[in-house]
């Protein structure tokens, strides 16, 4: 028995992405459009960058425009997607947001906002899109979870408690799911220099700490998270369910 090369082919797939307009979500719609996938692109926010960097005349990209805090607006997603590109193979749950602040201080809404978004809209657009799957014979799903999803951090409660939860919640979905032909599992990026963590990168003391952490010595790009996606959405990852794979340039081992 010989291993296929082609496995790591997305020919013929459709692959939905969530918050693909900017950052790690624009780098993952692109890494598995060039992998063969099309590209069902999910936000609240235009996505013209995106569909220039993936080709929109082709037929391979399609922007959907839904506020994902929204419940009753997940099902919907899923329906257009598969409508457009007559089915859905592939689901990364990368939509999310961070609120900072002391945990004395701390708001309901801020705890709320985070909460609906990273967590409990997952759920329901996983349970949406596996519905989808299990008639098709399967599929994948990848969430991006988090360094925090392993350790506390400071001033992000709910984004902290949001992505621990979602670790869990992965396991507990690849444990219902994986019998059913589908396979669900996460990427947990390291420190990425984005929008979430600008912040981080102009404070001077806290970024040098970071750096110093880092032993490959450099915040990540958002390129750098694109490849394990692709290859958790792949055939090659068939007998993978469950994992969390941390992307961090070596930070969780030192």
């Amino acid at each position: 028995m010989s291993f296929d090369p082609n496995a790591f082919s997305l020919a013929g797939k459709t692959a939905i992405v969530t918050g693909a307009n900017s950052g790690i979500g624009q780098a993952i719609a692109v890494a598995l459009s060039a992998a063969g996938a099309r590209i069902a692109a999910v936000g609240r926010s235009p996505m013209d960058e995106t569909a220039a960097l993936i080709g929109s005349d082709n037929g391979r990209f399609h922007a959907i425009r839904a506020d994902l805090a929204r419940i009753e607006a997940l099902s919907a997603v899923i329906e257009e997607a598969a409508d457009w590109s007559g089915g859905v193979d592939i689901l990364v749950n990368n939509a999310g947001i961070i609120r900072r602040n002391d945990a004395l201080d701390f708001t309901e809404d801020d705890w709320d906002g985070v909460l609906d978004l990273n967590l409990k809209s997952v759920f329901f657009l996983s349970q949406a899109a596996a519905r989808h799957m299990i008639a098709r014979g399967g599929g994948k799903i990848v969430n991006i979870a988090s360094l925090l999803s392993f350790q506390g951090g400071i001033r992000t409660a709910s984004y902290t408690a949001s992505k621990s939860g979602l670790v869990g919640l992965t396991r507990l979905l690849s444990n219902e799911w994986a019998a059913l032909g589908i396979n669900v599992n996460a990427v947990a990026p390291g420190y990425v220099a984005s929008a979430n963590t600008a912040p981080l990168r102009a404070d001077a003391a806290r970024n040098k700490e970071i750096l110093d952490r880092i032993p490959v010595g450099r915040w990540a790009e958002p390129d750098d998270i694109a490849g394990a996606v692709v290859f958790l959405a792949s055939a090659a990852a068939g007998y993978i369910h469950g994992v969390t794979l941390p992307v961090d340039g070596g930070w969780m081992g030192r």
